[in-house]
């Protein structure tokens, strides 16, 4: 079986918790709005890491690609922002966008969100970055085993735990 660590939007922030979260996957794939490359330098102290440019990650660089499309065991896997989605990434637009893949895991809106969409698994791993919307951070785990997959999200804070918004204090 294969173990995948997903994250996305750190925004420039690795929290402490994404290590225990992720210890043991085989690789991560980070769904883009990465922040500078410390971050991903960071995240290979877990396992080796590929990651998609975010609308908020500068053009060009060498780290980030645009899109990840690759078969993991016999499962076709997308990453992607999404940001790329007209009107937004939700599951049916990037299933009709990406519609050879059998799993599509993306970023851009904070929202976790493991779902079945006309027999794809659309997997957002949520922000595992600053705390924002009123959104708990968290990170998924994709397991392939053949041709079966299964994911898990992960929260990364305890539920009680408030935090202020970004810009405000205490």
């Amino acid at each position: 079986m294969l173990t995948i660590g997903l994250i996305s939007d750190t925004h420039g922030l690795v929290r402490p918790e994404v290590f225990d979260a992720l210890a043991g996957v085989d690789f991560i794939l980070h769904a883009g709005d990465v922040g500078p490359p410390e971050v991903l330098i960071e995240l290979s102290a877990i396992a080796p890491i590929r990651a998609v440019r975010g609308n908020t990650d500068e053009a060009g660089r060498p780290d980030l690609v645009e899109r990840i499309d690759e078969m993991f065991e016999q499962v076709r896997v997308v990453v992607t922002h999404g940001h790329e989605i007209d009107k937004g990434p939700n599951p049916p637009r990037l299933v009709s966008a990406y519609m050879h893949a059998d799993v599509i895991i993306y970023g851009h809106t904070h929202q976790q969100l493991i779902t079945r969409a006309a027999r794809r698994t659309v997997i957002n791993p949520g922000a595992a970055g600053a705390r924002r919307f009123k959104l708990q951070p968290s990170v998924a785990k994709l397991y392939i085993d053949a041709r079966r997959v299964d994911a898990k999200l992960i929260q990364l804070l305890p539920d009680d735990v408030i935090l202020p918004e970004p810009g405000t204090t205490g």
